[in-house]
């Protein structure tokens, strides 16, 4: 998913005259402030953005390739879950994970599996999803390997997925038990949270 951090100018704004006033100001109170929830929801209608830690990043259109590598993920993996009448959920971008369960942390991994019904209701998941997967867009590398996975560790998700289609590699952490591996898209890809689940990366062409 590809994010763009939200400018100064976009949230603080001092005129007079037609000018901007007291501009280091504004800097400096941008990057002081810390976002919440209700700065989500208070978005125009048709913008998106994530928190971390307060922080908001503004999130952009995908593309094609995006796309096509989500809707297969899903696809998939709803078909096994099908399959075997269990009881997790799998819910593509986008779709709310109240991570923390704060009002500071809000993201729309791009494929969400939950395994916890409790955890969810009409308004998204609140609490750590059992599996979240990140589709790695030009903008999104920083988000997607650096501080989306700090947090999904953080707050509970037992497994970590960074698909990377211009790499052709997807990293998968399980954060249950501490390990990490690396994988091209010429492999199948064992799921951690299931006992007898692959992913045939060839598939994605």
């Amino acid at each position: 998913m590809e994010h763009r951090v939200p400018k100064g100018e976009e949230i603080f704004r001092m005129i007079e005259g037609g000018k901007s006033r007291n501009t280091e100001k504004t800097r400096e109170q941008q990057e002081e402030r810390r976002y919440t929830i209700k700065d989500i929801e208070a978005l125009p209608e048709g913008e998106r953005a994530e928190l971390i830690d307060g922080k908001m990043y503004m999130m952009a259109t995908p593309t094609l390739t995006h796309q096509d590598i989500l809707m297969w993920l899903s696809a998939t993996i709803w078909n096994y879950i099908k399959k075997k009448k269990g009881p997790c959920r799998v819910l593509p971008a986008p779709f709310a994970v109240y991570i923390k369960n704060d009002e500071h942390n809000y993201v729309e991994p791009d494929v969400t599996v939950i395994c916890d019904g409790d955890k969810l209701d009409d308004k998204g998941c609140h609490g750590a999803p059992d599996w979240a997967i990140e589709i790695v867009s030009p903008s999104s590398r920083t988000m997607d390997y650096i501080r989306k996975c700090s947090l999904y560790e953080a707050a509970g998700v037992r497994e970590y997925w960074i698909v990377d289609p211009k790499e052709r590699r997807i990293l998968v952490y399980d954060f249950e038990h501490g390990t990490s591996t690396q994988h091209s898209f010429a492999e199948q890809v064992k799921a951690g949270i299931y006992e007898d689940f692959s992913l045939d990366f060839k598939e994605v062409g």
